[in-house]
């Protein structure tokens, strides 16, 4: 058992149980708040969507003692919320209920839209409404609703609500003040990179994260290795569709990262603090980045060593831990991201290899990384393994 300090629905307590124990049914079967359903458990449905410093998250995905310091917001705790009160009448006028199972999902999802984006169009509320499912509406009456909420309360004076300004582990940093509702959207180069202050972030990445480990050997000394991971411009431009936005200064550097995932192009920005050991032959990168569109984000240890096999040849080792927040943790749980990103690494060490030997990399084809490229890819991969199995046995 541990314990951990929370705060639900205004209310502080000191909660204790399992590590394992998700926030769902910390919420259900700890206080009663029954409010929050738990549908598919697997972080795709929405039905179980909460507020976590004030962002929507899934918490039949979220461990409860990760959420030690948070401020979290059931439906139960909207009950008197001039928004959600409106939500729920136009809910009940355009028939955008029917079983009500993912309705409380749907309400706290709407709300979200409504506080932060004020001139969403109707694709845009469907592309936000997208992590929750409805098995018996269609949708159209929850759409309708939203907007007539969101027309409504569009010129008001409602202030949004508090988000968590800093990117990892959910309950990592407390609340930011209610700031009021932008009116225009920022370009890429406005937006403020993530933070990287935070131990306890770094530790529950440490402890929790999901690692990657890789290692190459190329046919070049040890020093000349090294030499070229000094130069972080043209190591970062070996990760397809990753470029720094500004240069190393003081052990930090920042930089964003296009996927492409069909028609739609997301941009990461982020911020890396660097640690070298030249004695050693060592390397520590922090970084943290999020999606400008979705509010996806990652945070990620990379350390790195450059080993001497003989003094004409090298090997390289990376471990990775990282940790996935908002829409992209959804697909987590199902194991693709792990594949994803080995086949990623996998790319990334041979552009390494191809820098360090001369040859050239297409960085016109590179601008921007084909996530559904990676997704085929990395099942195919999948398949055949097994397949391999299968036939060995």
């Amino acid at each position: 058992m541990r314990q951990f300090a929370i705060r639900i629905n205004g209310r502080q307590i000191v909660g204790e149980t399992e590590p394992r124990v998700n926030l769902a049914d910390f919420l259900r079967e700890r206080h009663h708040l029954t409010g929050t359903h738990i549908g598919c458990e697997h972080g795709v449905c929405g039905a179980c969507t909460v507020l976590i410093d004030g962002a929507p998250a899934r918490s039949c995905i979220t461990y409860a003692v990760a959420c030690e310091g948070a401020e979290i917001i059931t439906i139960e705790g909207l009950r008197n919320d001039s928004i959600m009160a409106d939500l729920r009448d136009a809910f009940s006028s355009h028939h955008a209920l029917q079983c009500g199972y993912c309705t409380p999902g749907m309400l706290i999802s709407g709300r979200d839209v409504i506080m932060r984006l004020p001139n969403a169009d109707e694709a845009r509320i469907r592309l936000e409404l997208s992590g929750n499912l409805c098995r018996c509406t269609g949708y159209v009456g929850i759409v309708a609703a939203i907007k007539e909420v969101l027309n409504k309360h569009q010129f008001s004076d409602d202030r949004a609500i508090a988000t968590r300004k800093e990117l990892g582990p959910l309950g990592a940093s407390a609340p930011a003040a209610p700031v009021p509702r932008a009116r225009t959207r920022s370009s890429p180069a406005t937006q403020a990179v993530p933070e990287l202050r935070g131990v306890e972030q770094w530790k529950t990445i440490e402890t929790t994260g999901t690692e990657l480990i890789e290692s190459f050997q190329v046919p070049y000394s040890r020093d000349r290795v090294w030499q070229l991971f000094a130069d972080l411009d043209r190591v970062v431009r070996c990760m397809p569709g990753a470029r720094l936005s500004k240069q190393p200064s003081d052990g930090r550097a920042e930089g964003e990262m296009k996927v492409k995932l069909g028609p739609i192009v997301s941009t990461f920005v982020g911020a890396l603090d660097i640690e070298r050991d030249d004695t050693q032959f060592t390397g520590l990168i922090r970084g943290a980045g999020r999606d400008l569109q979705s509010g996806s984000g990652v945070r990620a240890i990379i350390s790195y060593q450059v080993q001497e096999l003989d003094k004409a040849s090298s090997q390289v080792l990376v471990s990775v831990k990282f940790m996935l927040t908002g829409t992209l943790a959804h697909f987590g749980r199902l194991g693709l991201v792990k594949d994803v990103a080995n086949h990623l690494t996998r790319i990334f060490a041979d552009n390494l290899a191809s820098t360090l030997s001369g040859r050239p990399i297409e960085y016109q084809q590179m601008t921007q990384l084909s996530a559904v490229a990676l997704i085929r890819t990395a099942l195919w991969m999948r398949i055949r393994a097994i397949v391999s199995r299968l036939q060995r046995k």
